[in-house]
């Protein structure tokens, strides 16, 4: 299938257990909405991204739903469900569609708690995504509609590593939890301003510092907690460093 190792997380873990652990891996194809793991169910694998992007998602009884964690290749995507046996409420899926490496959850599980080196990255990754979601959750009730959609767009450039991608109003509307109309026209705004070129779910960011002025102050914020990862390692600062 021509996969390649890109996960920074993997990259970041001392060789012999990184070559250990990657010959018990499963390179697979992610196409856009693969279900990763279902709310409220022990998943079967662990998923740790090489391409594309994850969406962790909070849905509603009426079938609304809000996103509640975005993940690229900087992380894995069940950390949550590694810390203990509390029920996880929330969905996996693949929001854009790529490549990941995975691993049956009993395995890791076992290897998380016996395995000092990656139970320290890993609960590195889930404390960074947690702090992540407490500053984005302040982000989605204070401010406006054209900051956040400016900070989610580069947050996923951050994450790719294209400044071009596919995605529809519908699923950017679930994504910052706004109705379709108003993620229409604040995507239009943006597009009047030169910033961004939007046509039928094709988005090409244009002027990427104009997006970053754009955006409200949490994105700095949110990059500086992805970027940070990893800095004992080599990884650490690829993906902040690779759009500076």
């Amino acid at each position: 299938m021509g996969f390649t190792l890109s996960n920074l997380l993997i990259e970041a873990l001392p060789p012999d257990y990184r070559d250990d652990l990657l010959a018990r891996m499963e390179p697979i194809s992610a196409p856009v909405d693969t279900v990763l793991y279902a709310a409220s169910e022990r998943p079967p694998y662990v998923h740790f991204m090489t391409s594309g992007i994850a969406s962790v998602v909070t849905f509603m009884a009426d079938g609304s739903g809000t996103e509640v964690g975005l993940m690229g290749r900087e992380s894995l995507v069940e950390g949550y469900h590694l810390l203990g046996p509390a029920t996880v409420h929330t969905t996996g899926f693949v929001q854009l569609g790529g490549t990941a490496l995975r691993i049956p959850f009993a395995e890791l599980h076992k290897d998380f708690l016996t395995y000092e080196p990656l139970r320290n990255l890993i609960l590195e990754s889930v404390q960074a995504q947690g702090l992540i979601l407490n500053q984005l959750a302040a982000c989605n009730r204070l401010h406006e509609v054209e900051e956040r959609l400016a900070r989610w767009l580069l947050m996923v450039r951050d994450r790719l590593g294209t400044n071009q991608f596919y995605l529809t109003q519908e699923f950017l509307g679930e994504m910052l939890s706004a109705r379709r109309t108003t993620v229409t026209l604040a995507a239009g705004t943006l597009q009047r301003s030169g910033l961004i070129e939007y046509r039928r779910g094709n988005i090409k960011l244009l002027d990427t510092e104009g997006l970053e002025s754009a955006a409200c102050e949490c994105y700095p914020l949110v990059r500086g907690l992805a970027g940070g990862l990893y800095q004992h390692s080599h990884a650490g600062s690829a993906m902040n460093n690779s759009h500076s």
